[in-house]
């Protein structure tokens, strides 16, 4: 038996492919790979750098879906299916829109493979796949399960390990589909498992995936002493409220962590209650003390901004990029607000008729990536639009950089510092602009 596991891609630009230079391991599938019994074959494509082979022969088709790369990912399925390859698609987009799932493949799975995914494989095994398989959301890569990194091997992913210790977020966020998805609850590995998977790959410098790794302090504390010996570096994704807890700052710093991708969402208060964004709201100051607690700490922070609350305008807009600035972020993410199906946002913006695209913007063929979803309260869309790309410009230019890198605190703390940095950031700066635009989905 063969299964093939396939990473959709995005989408393409108006008049030519796109070929994603920043991409990542997809750590799932190999996941997946590694819980796969080892008489079945198992091959991965990447839609992002290669061509999927559609009449290479196999038994199964498995394609991992996010809200972003659905419509690719639909066109994929109907490709195997032409062929008479029964198809199966996960993902955390199947989970909040099964019956829209349903449509465009054989089977779908609903929630985390780990308990099921062996029930899937023999089920496929013997021709019987069922329409839909259920996996409660959990402990990941339970019974000590390695991913399958041999897959990764000649498809020129970023040179940086992806592992996972947390799933879930306790947080609520409003536009978050990870707290629907978890429903505000977190999952924690056991430590030795991951020191285990780590010590089974060569590489010093590692991305925890963790949708929140500070969701459980108490965790992330044990966590770091654990990593303190191994000498690592690595980053992941946190939550601000983490700089409330000094002791475990410097349990962050020596055990190697760079810094996180940390939301901080806006600078406008109104909009955090909004967002019901809870790790920030407590004494806000416009996070002047966060910002000095994580460069003390040499944090190269990745600060995740969203834009496009009720609140914002375009001159709030260009005021969160002086604050990044300010703040000598390593990089910034300047992401529209948007409305991902079955979060509490999508509801309020449905019920208020707000909605554009038909409320499917993911689906209809008009949408471009980076755009506006729906009417701002005191903007058009095109000029929310415009306002988050002009930030992004702004804040990737080559003074900006020059001036984000002269930081004693943080970028220049080393050598390999200086060189992630320059790295890093030159490459998003490339990148970003690139992706501006895109068309979802190739047809």
């Amino acid at each position: 038996m063969k299964i093939t596991f396939i990473k959709p891609n995005i989408g393409r630009m108006e008049h030519s492919l796109y070929v994603d230079e920043g991409r990542m391991e997809p750590l799932m599938l190999a996941v997946l790979a590694g819980m796969t019994p080892p008489d079945v074959e198992c091959v991965l494509y990447d839609d992002r750098m290669e061509s999927i082979p559609f009449d290479e022969p196999t038994d199964l088709a498995a394609i991992t879906v996010e809200t972003y790369t659905a419509r690719r990912a639909y066109e994929i399925a109907a490709e195997y299916r032409l062929r008479g390859v029964p198809v199966i698609l996960g993902g955390m987009h199947i989970t909040l829109l099964p019956e829209e799932a349903s449509l465009h493949a054989d089977s779908i799975f609903l929630g985390d493979a780990e308990t099921v995914w062996a029930d899937v494989v023999d089920d496929a095994r013997h021709g019987r796949l069922k329409p839909r398989y259920e996996g409660p959301p959990g402990v990941g890569q339970i019974g000590r399960v390695l991913p399958r990194r041999d897959l990764f091997k000649g498809k020129g992913y970023l040179p940086l390990t992806l592992m996972q210790y947390v799933r879930g977020c306790r947080f609520a966020c409003s536009f978050c589909a990870v707290s629907q998805y978890f429903d505000r609850k977190h999952y924690v590995r056991a430590i030795d498992d991951v020191l285990r998977e780590i010590e089974a790959q060569k590489r010093k410098f590692i991305f925890f995936i963790d949708d929140n790794i500070a969701s459980d302090q108490k965790a992330l504390a044990e966590f770091c002493r654990a990593l303190i010996p191994m000498n690592l570096h690595w980053v992941s994704q946190a939550s601000l409220d983490v700089t409330r807890n000094l002791p475990l700052m410097k349990l962050l710093e020596r055990s190697g962590n760079w810094g996180n991708v940390t939301g901080f969402e806006t600078i406008t208060p109104e909009s955090l209650r909004d967002a019901r964004k809870s790790p920030n709201i407590p004494r806000f100051s416009k996070y002047k003390e966060e910002v000095r607690i994580l460069r003390e700490h040499g944090m190269q922070s990745w600060a995740a901004f969203t834009l496009g609350y009720d609140h914002d305008t375009k001159e709030s807009i260009e005021a969160t990029v002086d604050f990044a600035l300010e703040s000598r972020f390593t990089l910034a993410a300047y992401n529209i607000l948007m409305p991902y199906p079955n979060t509490p946002l999508y509801r309020k913006l449905e019920k208020e008729g707000r909605l554009l695209y038909h409320g499917k913007w993911w689906l209809h063929p008009k949408y471009r990536f980076n755009s506006a979803a729906f009417v701002p309260a005191l903007m058009s869309p095109d000029a929310l639009t415009d306002a988050c790309h002009a930030a992004r410009t702004r804040f990737n230019t080559i003074p900006s950089l020059v001036h984000r890198f002269s930081d004693v605190k943080t970028h220049l703390r080393s050598l390999s510092r200086i060189g992630a940095f320059w790295k890093y950031t030159l490459l998003f700066k490339k990148e970003i602009p690139k992706k501006h635009g895109m068309r979802f989905g190739l047809q």
